[in-house]
């Protein structure tokens, strides 16, 4: 069966995030001082041939704590759908 996973990876909240916080503080400067605490991460989507979505998951769980996210400074959630 083919899945398909959403990812979302951000920088830890412990962790400064100069790009959130160059555009965060940007906003005034567009008409929008009401918004702060911007932070910026990933999106990724990507397909996976699983033999059912619990083992998808695991396949996308993976990929995220080997490859797709630095745990030491980011977070990740993902979601996985029948494709």
């Amino acid at each position: 069966m083919k899945f398909k996973a959403e990812i979302d990876v951000m920088p830890l909240d412990a962790l400064l995030d100069p790009q959130g916080k160059a555009v965060s503080n940007s906003m005034k400067n567009i008409g929008l001082p009401e918004i702060d605490g911007v932070r910026i991460g990933r999106h990724i989507r990507l397909f996976v041939e699983a033999d059912n979505q619990a083992a998808a998951e695991v396949k996308v769980e993976t990929a995220c704590k080997k490859m797709l996210a630095n745990q030491i400074m980011e977070s990740f959630s993902f979601s996985v759908t029948e494709a």
